[in-house]
């Protein structure tokens, strides 16, 4: 099922602007999500040409002559999104807003795999992210343990053991009492790019 988006009357009028001085050749606008489900989901918007399209797009016709095609992957993070050209006072800017594009906490009846990876992409890869690095869910054993994997800045880092100790396996105990252990399953001597060395 496609997105619902709603456009406001100027963005309409500022979206058409747009394509009238681009010429031929352009189908209207992109919509994609970036880091979907997650705090640091965004919308990218971008001219959309015919060899842009991979099929699976969903086509939303706004008004007469404006079009949004919308990635099939991003439609359920843009359904009911709201986009308007907002004005304050000195300069004009498209402001989108859309209630699914973070994504939702798990319930407490989710399984205990989607609720780790949930925090570990919506409190500590925001965290890790200023190194230049991410941590990645590889499984939950049979025993409770968890296993991750750090890639970025924090593959290959000096302080991973002291991250994975003092932050992340802190937080995950206080969150989950019923893991038993976190394992870092990274061979730390292939990092390429090491935050500190």
């Amino acid at each position: 099922m496609p997105a619902m988006i709603h456009v406001d009357q100027r963005a309409q009028t500022y979206f058409r602007n747009l394509l009238d001085r681009q010429g031929e050749g352009i189908l209207g606008i992109h919509l994609s999500v970036t880091q979907a489900g997650t705090p640091a989901a965004d919308v990218a918007l971008r001219y959309c040409e015919p060899g842009d399209l991979r099929g699976d797009e969903w086509q939303v016709e706004v008004s007469q002559g404006l079009s949004f095609y919308v990635d099939a992957d991003s439609a359920p993070y843009l359904d009911q999104a709201e986009i308007a050209l907002k004005n304050d006072g000195t300069s004009e800017q498209l402001s989108i807003r859309a209630p699914g594009l973070r994504g939702q906490v798990p319930s407490a009846e989710a399984g205990l795999v989607e609720r780790i990876r949930w925090l570990i992409d919506s409190e500590i890869n925001p965290q890790l992210a200023s190194h230049g690095g991410h941590v990645d869910l590889e499984e939950v054993t049979g025993q409770g343990e968890v296993v991750l994997r750090f890639g970025g800045g924090c593959h290959g880092c000096g302080m991973a053991h002291v991250t994975l100790r003092e932050g992340i396996e802190r937080r995950l105990r206080e969150a989950f009492p019923e893991i038993t252990a976190v394992r870092d399953a990274t061979d730390h001597a292939t990092g390429e790019k090491p935050y500190y060395r």
